[in-house]
């Protein structure tokens, strides 16, 4: 069967889970007993106080997408870093300087952003 470290895990999903439904559950209830009237005004598009001018679906440049994803990957590979400055000691040259290369590459994909 499960060893005591699954059954741990298996908890906290279950919890968590949980968790989920019953606020899930609150919400709805709350929504029920809460409810206000809403009228044109209230679940009208709201931007800074004006009417809106256009559509909202209009098609953005792809340059906004890039910067987007990006922004995502060089923030992701700079969490890279602070496992590897904890273990920096036990990792000795071969992991600085694997870790040496890695941050020429992210040097170099920066300069080409």
């Amino acid at each position: 069967m499960f060893t005591i470290n699954y059954i741990n895990i298996f908890i906290f999903f279950l919890v968590s889970i949980c968790l989920v439904f019953i606020m899930l559950f609150l919400a709805k209830l709350l929504s029920l007993f809460f409810s206000q009237n809403r009228d044109i005004e209230k679940i009208s598009a709201y931007e800074c106080g004006f009417d809106p001018f256009e559509d909202a679906r209009l098609k953005f440049e792809i340059h906004f997408y890039l910067i987007a994803i990006l922004f995502i990957v060089f923030d992701l590979e700079i969490a890279f870093l602070f496992p590897w400055a904890i273990c920096l000691s036990v990792l000795g040259l071969t992991g600085f300087l694997t870790m040496l290369f890695f941050l020429v590459l992210l040097g170099f994909g920066f300069i080409f952003e």
